[in-house]
């Protein structure tokens, strides 16, 4: 009886104890699958910083590569820009050797002329030439071929201004007029006193009776001829040494728009050349372009004015040599004259 009480005690507790120890296998297998995924989640979050890691040395190398690349355009575009405008200047410099040679050469022609209406054609030019030479009392038959590179004599001064001394080699002072509206002149003996660094010491002063407009001033046999400021177009005629003024006129049409668009205070540029006194300016009835006209500097009367061409947009400059007119251009922005 004993006995058989015994074994109904030990069977509920074996199946009790058999229950928990399965539980705590399952538990066990649980905790070992859970385990095993954060072990797995590591690893992957740990691939992943490396990826992104690589990721970022990587775009540090192409953005190093970019920049380096961009570098080197920037200066093969300096290069390529600097080669188009070695090129636009040899091609300007061709354009105007094949105008100046198709200037001076007859062309070919196909058609039969009569040898008594080209005498009578060669005549009507060069008694037109005469004319013309008689007109302006001197021959001049030179053509600008080129221009030297830029010479920095001294900085000085304002902006606006001009210097500049009396044609000939046995004149040697050099005239400094400061800004575009004034009325005293800076005379100096020679290049190397105005060159000097307390040049202003050394130079003798000079009082207009009238201010000055603009830049286009020039100095021809001892006399200084300038745009009267605040006049409309009247041209004064200076005697530097007797410091007086010898005469004064009018340039008719002149005065009312800048002679060139990139120098809007200058109003009337003056010009010498072997042929004298030239004035230079631009009128609105000619759609603006440049009007030249020749002046006797002597009587202070206009001699001939010509109507050209040239447009005064766009222009910066221009000055006489040999009878011709030559215009300097360039843009609103900079950049390289022509």
């Amino acid at each position: 009886m004993v006995v058989l009480q015994l074994r109904f005690l030990l069977v509920p507790f074996l199946t009790s104890v058999m229950g928990t120890a399965q539980y705590m296998m399952q538990d066990a297998a649980l905790m070992n699958y859970i385990d095993r995924r954060f072990l797995s989640l590591e690893k992957r979050l740990e691939k992943c910083n490396q990826d992104i890691l690589d990721y970022v040395e990587e775009f540090r190398d192409f953005s190093k590569m970019v920049l380096s690349r961009l570098a080197g355009l920037n200066n093969y575009k300096a290069e390529v820009k600097s080669e188009v405008e070695n090129l636009l200047t040899r091609i300007e410099r061709a354009q105007r050797d094949i105008d100046y040679f198709g200037s001076v050469t007859d062309s070919n022609t196909c058609i039969e002329v009569h040898e008594d209406l080209v005498k009578q054609q060669l005549l009507e030019e060069a008694e037109e030439k005469k004319k013309l030479k008689l007109m302006l009392n001197a021959s001049c038959d030179n053509m600008l071929a080129g221009i030297k590179s830029l010479k920095i004599v001294k900085k000085t001064g304002d902006k606006n201004g001009s210097w500049m001394k009396d044609p000939g080699k046995k004149h040697t002072k050099i005239y400094l007029l400061n800004g575009s509206v004034n009325n005293v002149i800076l005379e100096f003996a020679n290049i190397m006193t105005f060159m000097e660094s307390n040049h202003t010491l050394k130079a003798r002063r000079v009082t207009l009776p009238f201010p000055w407009e603009g830049t286009g001033h020039v100095i021809y046999q001892g006399f200084l001829f300038y745009h009267r400021y605040g006049s409309l177009n009247e041209i004064i005629k200076f005697n530097i040494q007797k410091r007086n003024t010898a005469d004064q006129m009018l340039l008719p049409g002149a005065g009312r728009i800048p002679a060139y668009q990139l120098s809007p205070s200058t109003k009337i540029d003056l010009a010498i050349d072997e042929q004298g006194l030239w004035a230079i300016h631009a009128e609105p009835e000619t759609g603006g372009n440049i009007v030249i006209t020749k002046i006797n500097h002597i009587t202070m009367a206009v001699e001939h004015t010509w109507d050209t061409s040239c447009n005064s947009k766009d222009a910066e400059a221009a000055f006489m040599a040999c009878n011709t007119l030559y215009v300097v251009y360039n843009f609103p922005s900079g950049g390289t004259s022509r």
